[in-house]
């Protein structure tokens, strides 16, 4: 394997700049933004902002409303993926373009992924004279899948002819979804597209791999490096899906904290979020009571409460149940926990 993203999913935070240009292309079709944005959480102010982080899941919902609106029109995903360039991608779009060469700019791209916009996820495989591209997008399926397959990969053609100076030529072009009798031209590739392939994925001359880029710095390619590095261990620090339940279940409105009730809240699956929390090494019961137990804690600790407060806070249908718990978690009771820190013990008549 030559190189690959180094991330398992697509649902990383991205910079706004992508759901812009979704919402520019709706708008020129003459919708409004406020439409595109319904469900996702986003404002026409955030798409502006710089310093906004935009969830994967929310441009997710941009895409679904973009594709009910227009009535999915074939080749929209080309169209709107002839709109990015490397520039878009700020210092890791700089990064790439100060390799020495396509290769290398091709490794810093797949260490760097988090910070890019897209979904599909990209592995190149080198095999004797042709190197092959292909594009994984796990959990996406339908039209999303097909609008998001044909917008990366003709992102990725764009910032790869940006960074070389040139069109890229394919040798090949396979798509993991049926052929759409209307669906235009690939004029951009300059090769005619196979349908109903296994899984989407192109492949070139490994030669172009060795290509020395026009804008090659040693020096400024490590500065960046740096910066992206650190960039990217800034955004995981605030991000992760551990982190996103974890602030659905400090929210206490005293019903119970399911699983169920979580993933719908963060528009996935059950089976979809326990998959993502077993990838960072934690599970919803564990999360669930490491944040139970902060809370209970802090809650007894105020006094104001009673440990039957307490219980129906935490979305406990009994008092015992919750005493229960506590015990697991602290190895005394919630009781005996208020005495030792001299909360006073209240109970309910």
């Amino acid at each position: 394997m030559f190189a690959a993203a180094e991330v398992p999913h697509w649902d990383f935070p991205r910079n706004p700049a992508s759901v812009g240009l979704l919402v520019d292309c709706g708008v020129e079709h003459g919708l409004s933004p406020d439409d595109l944005l319904e469900g996702s959480g986003l404002t026409e102010p955030d798409l502006a902002n710089g310093e906004r982080m935009v969830g994967a899941r929310q441009e997710l919902v941009v895409v679904g409303n973009l594709l009910r609106l227009l009535d999915n029109p074939p080749g929209l995903g080309l169209s709107i993926g002839a709109k990015y360039h490397a520039s878009m991608l700020g210092i890791f779009g700089f990064a790439c373009l100060t390799s020495p060469t396509l290769g290398d700019a091709v490794r810093v791209a797949a260490r760097y992924f988090e910070l890019s916009f897209a979904f599909c996820l990209p592995t190149i495989e080198v095999s004797g004279s042709t190197a092959s591209l292909k594009l994984a997008l796990p959990d996406i399926s339908g039209p999303v899948a097909e609008f998001l397959t044909l917008r990366d990969l003709t992102s990725m053609a764009m910032v790869m002819s940006d960074i070389v100076g040139t069109q890229l030529p394919l040798e090949t072009l396979s798509f993991g979804f049926p052929a759409r009798e209307s669906l235009p031209e690939f004029e951009l590739f300059d090769v005619t597209p196979q349908y109903g392939a296994p899984q989407t994925s192109a492949t070139f001359s490994a030669d172009l791999l060795a290509l020395p880029l026009p804008q090659a710095s040693p020096m400024t390619v490590a500065m960046c490096e740096a910066q992206c590095e650190e960039l990217v261990m800034r955004r995981r620090s605030r991000s992760g899906v551990a982190r996103l339940v974890r602030e659905q279940l400090v929210k206490i409105d005293g019903s119970q904290h399911t699983i169920g009730r979580v993933a719908r809240a963060l528009t996935m699956s059950e089976r979809t979020l326990r998959r993502r929390l077993d990838e960072e090494n934690t599970s919803f019961r564990q999360l669930t009571d490491e944040v139970h137990r902060t809370l209970a804690e802090e809650l007894l600790v105020t006094g104001a409460l009673s440990v039957d407060d307490v219980a129906v806070r935490l979305g406990y249908a009994e008092a015992s149940s919750f005493i229960n718990a506590f015990k697991r978690w602290t190895g005394t009771t919630p009781a005996r926990f208020m005495r030792e820190t001299d909360g006073p013990v209240r109970t309910r008549l």
